[in-house]
């Protein structure tokens, strides 16, 4: 099917098995997840959200990336759930990393708020503890 956009290009769609499968994509993605041991899905997962922690609080290359601190508090907190509750099952030479990157979010966290929260209630330290 091919259709006209508004800027005068044409654009093409092919719904064809070839090009798109989703049932054999969700298929795939079953047997390669069943793979995967869970410390490493539990380990990927706080990285993502580690990350996107960062990045809400201005601490990526991307000159353009707008600090978002209550975006920021809500993966922080997430962050430190999983890993307090992941710690036992994962081993402390998994651990020990994502507590060092939990710490450094959350001091970063603290710097970047202008209003500061009172020790031991800033985001993640209900399962932290305070970070100072």
């Amino acid at each position: 099917m091919s259709t006209s956009a508004p800027d005068g290009h044409q654009h093409v769609f092919d719904p064809s098995p070839e090009t798109v499968d989703v049932d054999q994509a969700a298929a795939d993605a079953a047997r390669d997840i069943a793979d995967v041991a869970a410390v490493e899905v539990i380990t990927t997962a706080a990285v993502h959200l580690l990350s996107a922690a960062a990045v809400k609080l201005g601490l990526a290359d991307d000159p353009e990336a707008q600090k978002d601190l209550d975006e920021a508090r809500k993966l922080i907190n997430a962050l430190a759930g999983l890993i307090t509750a992941a710690a036992p099952e994962i081993s402390d030479m998994h651990a020990r990393p994502l507590r060092d990157g939990l710490r450094s979010v959350q001091l970063a966290f603290r710097e970047a708020s202008v209003i500061q929260d009172p020790i031991g209630q800033g985001p993640g330290e209900k399962w932290t503890g305070p970070v100072s």
